[in-house]
């Protein structure tokens, strides 16, 4: 049985528990079908953030999932933070900032299938390096990295760094998604590509989508993308491929695990489903199990993450979604 390498020393204590650092934020999807933001008239308010959805789906599948955050004193914010309670998250780290407001998207779907797209950021980008230090990080099993936004210039994004070098110094299990956003990278590309590097080269599983890949590795394949990951990374990663499925990288060998074939209605929050079902399958293993996963191992955790992707987009929204998600899918 092939197993893989690992050459970790010291490990903490298992706990299982899971903490995901980034933004919580309200998505106001306008109903106004083939509306602009200017005209659009209804919006539908949506708990929201990658971050946010990667706890979320955790906790509903059963595991424990904390999130470090920042939301504003003000209905909104009140709004996430019941939200996610509501789905068994713990929100210790989830703190409001009298300061700034909560952070809003504002988003229209034009005919063309293109985003109107309308971005005001408050409170999520106030995260302090200081709030970083208050977090008892030792006593998480997995760190995850998803934040859309932590790539912006700001506190947030020194907070961000700040928490990758701590959970390298304690030897975390880390997991990170890039969440490649265009609507916000579209003018800093580059920065947002360099940043990206510095946590694949330090985390212990990453996964991207197909566009992600190539965006990251300059290249226009995805076999080709796969193959400069593989050589700057030693991280296991999979590569999410839509209808196709999911491309999962170990020790330079490649396998696809096949898509869980459904009638979508919406595919927001997929990938964060995926996600999350990776980690709380993770979470209830030992470190040392971790390391001792075989191939066909890590499969079945791509494919229940598969299942997990399928199961939401076949419910309007990620968090109506997440409601339906428990760990029954796995079977």
């Amino acid at each position: 049985m092939d197993t893989l390498n690992n050459n970790d020393t010291s490990i903490l204590p298992f706990t299982g528990k899971i903490l995901c650092i980034g933004e919580a934020l309200i998505d106001m999807i306008c109903t106004d079908k083939g509306s602009t933001l200017t005209n659009g008239n209804n919006f539908l308010k949506k708990a929201g953030g990658a971050p946010t959805n990667v706890a979320a789906a955790i906790a509903a599948l059963g595991g424990n999932a904390q999130l470090a955050a920042k939301v504003g004193i003000d209905p909104f914010g009140n709004y996430l933070i019941d939200v996610m309670q509501s789905f068994g998250i713990h929100t210790q780290w989830v703190l409001q900032d009298e300061k700034y407001f909560t952070t809003f998207a504002f988003v229209s779907l034009m005919e063309n299938g293109e985003r109107d797209f309308y971005f005001n950021r408050g409170a999520d980008g106030q995260l302090t390096e200081a709030d970083i230090d208050a977090i008892p990080i030792s006593e998480f099993s997995i760190i995850h990295f998803g934040s859309a936004t932590a790539f912006l210039p700001g506190t947030l994004q020194k907070a961000y760094l700040h928490l990758l070098h701590k959970a390298i110094d304690a030897n975390i299990f880390i997991s990170f998604d890039p969440n490649y956003r265009h609507l916000l990278f579209s003018n800093n590309i580059h920065s947002f590509i360099q940043q990206s590097w510095n946590f694949i080269a330090n985390c212990s599983f990453f996964k991207v989508s197909d566009e992600e890949a190539m965006l990251l590795t300059n290249t226009t394949t995805v076999d080709s993308a796969v193959e400069v990951l593989q050589k700057k990374s030693s991280a296991i990663f999979a590569i999410t491929l839509g209808k196709e499925g999911t491309l999962l990288s170990i020790n330079q060998q490649t396998y696809l695990i096949k898509s869980i074939s459904i009638k979508p209605i919406d595919t927001t929050g997929a990938g964060d489903a995926f996600v999350g079902a990776v980690l709380y399958q993770l979470s209830t293993k030992k470190r040392e199990e971790i390391n001792l996963m075989s191939i066909t191992d890590w499969k079945k955790i791509i494919e229940n993450g598969n299942k997990a992707g399928a199961r939401t987009c076949e419910f309007l929204g990620a968090m109506e979604a997440f409601k339906h998600l428990n760990n029954s899918i796995f079977q």
